[in-house]
């Protein structure tokens, strides 16, 4: 490799961290407790369950699957049919200790993480988001199946009767 490309290559690496740096998706400064609750109280007003996301303002993952669910309209109405969204920040400023023992150390499969929680805030998955990879992005097919096979009538033992 030349010295002129690798200078470019670091140079695009350089830029595409403090891209991603300067996107906040996750609040620092929340109380993950409070948002976790909030999300918990309103899934069982709606009967959904509660889709969190785990992650930090400098992953680069995180954002991508922060913006690929959110923007593509299909896996987005998806979500929302099923589940009630909270995002929950896991970064060394504020390593949210009590939320993340009380999701069961969702980090231990690294970041993003998604832990679906039932209508009683109980743990009934913990996804690692390696699996719904494809390329340098997220498959929507496996995304969107993700999603309709932890919803509340998917793990409802009555609706395979």
């Amino acid at each position: 490799m030349s010295t002129r490309n690798f200078f470019l290559i670091m140079t695009i690496i350089s830029l595409s961290f403090n891209l991603f740096s300067q996107v906040h998706i996750y609040n620092l400064k929340a109380n993950a407790t409070h948002d976790l609750d909030s999300a918990i109280t309103l899934a069982q007003q709606s009967n959904k369950h509660v889709f969190v996301q785990v992650g930090y303002n400098q992953c680069p993952w995180c954002i991508l699957m922060h913006n690929f669910y959110t923007a593509d309209k299909q896996v987005d109405s998806v979500l929302n049919i099923f589940y009630v969204p909270v995002l929950i920040n896991y970064s060394r400023d504020n390593k949210n200790e009590d939320v993340m023992t009380r999701l069961k150390f969702p980090q231990r499969f690294g970041f993003p993480v998604i832990v679906i929680l039932d209508t009683a805030g109980n743990v009934i998955h913990t996804q690692n988001t390696l699996y719904l990879e494809q390329d340098r992005g997220y498959n929507k097919d496996l995304f969107i199946d993700f999603l309709k096979n932890w919803n509340t009538t998917a793990i409802n033992p009555e609706s395979y009767n």
